[in-house]
């Protein structure tokens, strides 16, 4: 039996409407969408992936501490009230200036009066040879979901050998900042329970978790009373920290450093940094800005263009004469906010307004009952008050109810204990784009 049709009613025509495309649906894009909700505009969202995903937790996922889904939403249920946005499933190619229109890989075209350009960014490898292809990053749910592959893969194929010839497994993680810090410590964690109660046949003293990083102390945006914490806490967990330690090359098994040594490992975990080169951003001028970043003016629209804005890590967000916004999530939702404004206020021909960032502070977690958290006055908070801060605030960001929900649950349940959870080797896992 034929469905009947949608009542006109349903799908209201905005085609007289200003057209706002936003290529990217992260912090920064669903931030500007957000903005422009039920305005005078028509808004349509172009991402290669349907749904949104919040970055900071998925430590956790590759770590099996949360599922894909509890840190993804689909972008459609994001605006399902708001009928002035539109989804578009595609990946961006080019933009082409002169025209007004993107051009989508399926050869497709997309005419646009403001374009945003919210597409973020990717790992950093600094051209270390090997790094980008056998380094493990994590900033997609597929990075997420192939890592944790790989770590329970490894850990099943110690037990394989548990009785013939007992393996060393070696688990290092490149980079002492937020993430390299947050991944170390969970996966101490995840090992010790696996080990406890899976009933895997591994001795634990064959089991390294290493992090290395150039700079002489952990979590470098802090002062220097956090990072001696957040060493402390992560050498109580088993963790092996190296300072002053240069990456030269990652094989894919092993990884060389300046002093000669080479190591045998399970994975190699890359937290060094991000960068916007090799995105769409990086392409938007003759020349980028810092880290590949586009170039914008103080109203975060495009040097030398009327019509097209990047926001987060994609942009060069300028913080002063000299110095840009640090590519972190509230600059991305502050942007995406201040640039929704500014072309709002540009439909209605009024004059835009420089951004303002407002630094709200910078937080990090290494394990169940231990975080850092430094507050915007240069206060910082650390221990299990730093841990709940942390928990609330990113309890307080994760979009859907359903998805705080169950991580509130998950969260809770870990803090007494730690249930058999998520540690699943998905089969499909290494081939997800």
């Amino acid at each position: 039996m034929a469905m009947a049709p949608h009542p006109a009613s349903e799908f209201p025509d905005f085609s007289h409407l200003p057209h706002v495309v936003i290529i990217g649906g992260g912090f920064a894009g669903i931030a500007t969408a957000r903005g422009l909700a039920n305005k005078d505009v028509r808004v349509t969202i172009v991402d290669k992936h349907n749904f949104h995903t919040f970055l900071p937790l998925l430590y956790q996922v590759a770590t099996a501490m949360l599922e894909p889904a509890e840190v993804a939403y689909p972008i459609r249920t994001i605006f399902g009230k708001a009928k002035n946005i539109g989804f578009r499933h595609a990946k961006v190619r080019e933009v082409d200036h002169a025209r007004s229109v993107v051009v989508l890989e399926d050869e497709s075209e997309m005419a646009f009066d403001h374009l945003v350009v919210a597409t973020g960014a990717t790992a950093a490898f600094f051209g270390i040879p090997g790094a980008s292809r056998f380094a493990m990053p994590l900033y997609s749910l597929a990075d997420a979901r192939r890592l944790r592959n790989r770590l329970l893969i490894s850990l099943e194929e110690a037990d394989a050998s548990a009785d013939t010839s007992p393996i060393s497994l070696n688990f290092v993680i490149v980079g002492g900042g937020p993430t390299g810090v947050e991944t170390s410590g969970a996966l101490s964690e995840l090992i010790r329970t696996v080990i406890k109660r899976d009933g895997l046949r591994i001795d634990p003293s064959r089991v390294r978790v290493m992090l290395v990083d150039m700079a002489p102390r952990l979590l470098t945006p802090f002062p220097e009373k956090a990072s001696e914490y957040a060493f402390k806490e992560l050498e109580k967990m088993g963790v092996e920290i190296e300072f002053g330690r240069s990456v030269v090359e990652v094989e894919e098994r092993a990884i060389r450093f300046a002093d000669g040594e080479r190591l045998k490992v399970a994975a190699v975990i890359w937290a060094a940094g991000v960068t916007a080169s090799g995105t769409l951003a990086h392409d938007l001028q003759v020349t980028s800005g810092p880290g590949g970043r586009a170039r914008v003016m103080t109203d975060l629209r495009l040097v030398e263009s009327e019509n097209v804005w990047a926001v987060g890590d994609a942009a060069a967000v300028p913080l002063d004469e000299s110095t840009f916004c640090p590519q972190l999530a509230p600059v991305a939702m502050q942007s995406g906010r201040h640039c929704a404004e500014q072309i709002l206020r540009v439909v209605k021909g009024e004059p835009t307004k420089p951004f303002r960032y407002r630094n709200k502070g910078i937080m990090a977690t290494i394990g169940r009952h231990a975080a850092i958290a430094k507050l915007p006055g240069g206060t910082v908070v650390k221990g299990t008050a730093g841990w709940l801060a942390w928990l609330s605030l990113h309890l307080w960001y994760l979009i859907g109810f359903r998805n705080r929900l169950r991580v509130m649950i998950n969260w809770t349940w870990r803090y007494f204990d730690w249930p058999s959870g998520p540690r699943l080797i998905v089969a499909d896992a290494e081939t997800a784009e």
